[in-house]
């Protein structure tokens, strides 16, 4: 509930204390005065626009599938109306209350608005096609019956009290009779679908102000409605039944339940005041420790939907993250209504809240793979449990997440003097609780710490097959790339799916939903492999959505994941693979950011894919990116003449999503290609992708449009920016691309900050492995990137710069080294200056600046150096804090440099200074 009754007297007095709240006040006074003023001369006046069965009285509802088919059988009073479908798209929707028909009950059907035609005049409709309107309407006159309730309280006059107790008596007396649907398909609808919607959780609203008018009035109700008062718990208690046995158990359904059968148990008296013994106490307990097939207790829902390592639910972030606010919400209504800490038997919860930040891309919005939408993370959960841990005096758990809410806030410029958005008439009126008010470890007394204290340069999510990587985190000149795959619930078929960041915007972004679940577009296209950054096998790859366990595996990152400190700053990656499921095909996704100064840098992406049956047709690599103009030209800066095209299609025995392109035109070229995105934003410099890839024989280049992500709606931009198509280009690669891989580099840049690559080139290394590919890098600030990319630790080499290894790259400026970074390897080199791993593949970097050399390591390596470089008489000197520890080297030859050498045993350490 949002308010107990003992709390009424002090809110009462806050109200008449606060202007803000006294202007509150009249708003929602204001909202319903019309409608109270109309009851005056007809008490009906209002009741009589709820959305029953007035003439039928059926008791029988029946759909088939999602949509609404037929009522049977006859009850003594009216009943609630059942909606149309299950489905929220549709063309009509509810007039004004004032114009609604009353007792309306007709074979017609509905008469409703009509958006759709000129005027949006109103007509008849058959129920079907309604859409949600029936209950929409239904639920917010019960939600004018709520604010009647609470401005009876405040104001103590009984116009308030009759309005409400006459929508919520007509209501309740309706859904008396009335029973849950019955599916014609048998099928999964029947088991899911509540008293008053197609969806057990479609009803928290409805409940919420059913129970709340009931808990407001009680005691006008226990005087007014007295014989009554049996049915209304007997409806609240059937209701709890539903909600408890339809639904799904292992997901955002089951917190959303849960919610909605507190709220009933709430209201109802105590167990022994009902015959079956099913009152407060029986309900809040099977919440809390009591199984159903379809409602498991907050304790296995816990144990099996968090990932106790990482604190990250199993859902997409959207989903996830509403599934945490639901988890500390329950703590901070056992708080509240029997100031009981029931956080103890929830410890997950604890790493859950700050391990939300891991989803942050630099821009402070969270990342969007599957069923989501970009968007800031609340800071309300956090709120919760630092009210949780004043209330229950733990004044460390209060300091660190005082600590963790500044930090937030800060981070989010300008969110410490601006508050959240308070849903509910008690949040809007209320003061601050007795638990929230200031002392010595509220967040506004203490120092925020840095958003890298709560973000990782790279962190893994393997419950929902997520991997972050990051470099550097300020807004506009941070690097991340995300890597998704199908993992959880409201996933996506998306293989290894990526989205890119640049220049303080999300330009690679994820689909989205689409129009709705039920709409063709999100089955066909936006939660289907072409819709996302990935790579389609044979136009045909595909599986299950929404429910999936497809992800990738992580093969290795560096640094990684959650390493926060003491890790080569100028390069971070990851390696992944995955099985295809439809044709059983091998991908593997190598991604890598490359600083190029402290303000800009680039991505590498190498995407390997083959069937491992050899019947390879073909391999199509994705990539959307935002922007009005696309580019496309040859590695010399020519335009690229681009034919128009038929091809994509599911003509062409493919996925119906290649059908959602438009604009379409391509080229086959064996050749290196190069493209530009353009994004004008209002009153900015325009952003730019930079893409070059390096061309392969049998390779089709495709520019095509491609439908608006749906999951850019909510991060502020403007409308003509959120709504534009997403330029993109489709590889399309003959026969395997695992050989033959989408090697591709991407630099964000501005007008105003241009891009730092001056020049792209590939080389192919000398080796016996045909799967390594080799790029060179030049930038305007006189670097050159020399980077072996290869699928295993195979020996490679290209004038004196070798790698054996997945990732290697050696650097110079104006020709002197800068660094050997290798990872996934046991050897990379550059002349005379080498990094071997003693035994096995890992990580290593050796790095030149102006104040000495620096060196890591995650494993023992032997680090040979030049000799001229060497000024201790052999020796290398590490000291790290107080500890000094020197290596002697051992003197040599180098085969490739000709010159003398000294070679140094190294342990595994963190970045570190070294003297030699």
């Amino acid at each position: 509930m949002e308010v107990l009754k003992s709390n009424l007297p002090n809110l009462k007095q806050y109200i008449q204390q606060s202007p803000q709240s006294q202007l509150t006040l009249e708003k929602l006074t204001a909202s319903i005065a019309p409608y109270i003023k109309s009851c005056q001369t007809d008490s009906t006046y209002m009741l009589s626009r709820l959305q029953l069965y007035w003439k039928t009285h059926a008791t029988e509802v029946y759909i088939k599938g999602g949509v609404f088919d037929h009522t049977e059988g006859q009850a003594e009073k009216p009943t609630v109306r059942f909606p149309g479908a299950r489905d929220h798209i549709t063309p009509y929707a509810a007039p004004k209350p004032e114009n609604l028909l009353p007792y309306a009950d007709d074979t017609k059907g509905v008469y409703l608005v009509n958006r759709s035609r000129p005027g949006e005049p109103m007509e008849w409709v058959e129920v079907a096609k309604t859409g949600r309107v029936i209950e929409t309407i239904n639920t917010q006159l019960m939600g004018m019956a709520y604010t009647a309730a609470w401005l009876y309280q405040f104001k103590g006059e009984e116009q308030y009290a009759r309005f409400a107790v006459g929508l919520f008596d007509t209501y309740m007396q309706g859904m008396f009779y009335r029973s849950t649907p019955h599916d014609i398909t048998h099928g999964h609808h029947e088991t899911i679908a509540g008293l008053a919607t197609f969806e057990v959780i479609q009803e928290a609203a409805l409940l919420g102000h059913l129970t709340g008018v009931y808990d407001l009035l009680y005691d006008y109700l226990s005087q007014h409605q007295q014989a009554n008062m049996p049915l209304y718990t007997t409806v609240f208690r059937k209701w709890a039944e539903v909600q408890i046995h339809h639904g799904v158990a292992f997901n955002n359904w089951n917190l959303i339940e849960a919610r909605n059968v507190l709220n009933i148990a709430a209201v109802l008296e105590d167990n022994p005041a009902y015959a079956d013994g099913k009152g407060r106490q029986y309900y809040t307990d099977a919440i809390l420790n009591h199984d159903t097939e379809r409602q498991w207790s907050l304790a296995k829902l816990l144990r099996e939907g968090y990932d106790s390592t990482t604190g990250i639910w199993n859902e997409c972030p959207g989903y996830s993250l509403n599934v945490l606010a639901d988890f500390t919400g329950i703590v901070q209504r056992f708080d509240k209504q029997y100031q009981h800490d029931i956080l103890p038997g929830m410890p997950v919860l604890e790493k859950a809240v700050p391990a939300a930040a891991q989803y942050l891309f630099p821009n402070g919005c969270f990342t969007a793979f599957g069923d989501s939408h970009y968007g800031r993370l609340s800071l309300t959960p956090a709120r919760q449990l630092l009210a949780n841990a004043q209330l229950h005096h733990k004044p460390a758990q209060a300091a660190t997440y005082s600590r963790y809410l500044r930090t937030l806030e800060a981070f989010y410029t300008g969110i410490s003097s601006t508050e959240e958005k308070k849903e509910g008439i008690a949040a809007m009126l209320m003061p601050p609780n007795e638990t929230e008010k200031q002392n010595e470890y509220d967040n506004k007394t203490t120092t925020p710490g840095h958003i890298t204290d709560y973000v990782t340069p790279v962190f893994s999510a393997p419950k929902v097959s997520y991997l972050a990587v990051r470099n550097g985190f300020d807004s506009t000149q941070g690097l991340m790339v995300a890597l998704s795959g199908s993992k959880g619930n409201h996933m996506h078929a998306g293989g290894i799916s990526l989205e890119l960041y640049g220049k303080g915007m999300i330009l690679a972004p994820e689909a989205g939903i689409g129009t709705s679940y039920f709409q063709p577009d999100y089955g066909e296209y936006y939660s289907q492999f072409p819709a996302h950054n990935t790579v389609a096998v044979d136009g045909i790859s595909a599986y299950p959505v929404m429910k999936s366990n497809h992800g990738f595996q992580l093969l290795h990152s560096y640094p990684a994941s959650g390493v926060a400190t003491g890790f080569f700053p100028l390069v971070s990656m990851a390696n992944v693979s995955f099985i295809e499921p439809e044709t059983q095909a091998l991908q593997n996704r190598l991604i890598a950011i490359i600083r190029t100064g402290n303000t800009a840098g680039y991505y590498i992406d190498v995407f390997r894919s083959a069937r491992q049956d050899g019947r390879d047709k073909m391999h199509d690599y994705f990539y959307h990116n935002m922007g009005q103009q696309l580019t496309l030209q040859d590695s010399n800066g020519a335009p690229l003449p681009l034919q128009p095209t038929e091809s994509l299609t599911f003509a062409g025995g493919h996925l119906s999503a290649y059908d959602y392109f438009w604009d379409k035109q391509s080229i086959t070229i064996p050749q290196n290609i190069q493209a530009v995105f353009r994004l004008q934003m209002p009153h900015q410099p325009e952003v730019q992708m930079h893409l070059w890839m390096k061309g392969e024989n049998d390779r089709e280049i495709f520019s095509v449009k491609a439908p608006a992500s749906k999951a850019i709606d909510r991060m502020g931009l403007p409308q003509e920016i959120a709504t534009l198509p997403l330029p993109t280009i489709v590889a399309r690669q003959k026969g395997e691309a695992w050989k033959r891989p989408f090697t591709v580099v991407l630099e964000p840049a501005t007008t105003a900050a241009p891009a730092s690559i001056a020049t792209i080139q590939s080389f192919t290394p000398h080796t016996a492995n045909s799967t390594v590919t080799g790029i060179t890098i030049t930038t305007r600030n006189g670097g050159t990137q020399w980077i072996f990319a290869a699928d295993s630790t195979a020996k490679a080499s290209y004038g004196p710069y070798a790698s054996n290894g997945t990732l290697g790259i050696i650097s110079q400026q104006h020709d002197t080294l800068q660094y050997l970074f290798l990872s996934g390897g046991t050897h990379i080199s550059c002349g005379a200056y080498q990094l071997t791993t003693r035994k096995g593949p890992a990580a290593a970097a050796l790095c030149q600046k102006v104040d000495g050399w620096y060196f890591t390591a995650s494993a023992p390596v032997t680090l040979t150096l030049p000799q001229q470089v060497i000024t201790r008489h052999n020796l290398l000197t590490v000291t790290t804090g107080n500890t000094t520890q020197q290596y002697t080297g051992k003197p040599g030859q180098s085969h490739s440099s000709k010159g003398n050498t000294v070679t140094f045993t190294l342990p595994a350490m963190p970045y570190t200074k070294i003297q030699f």
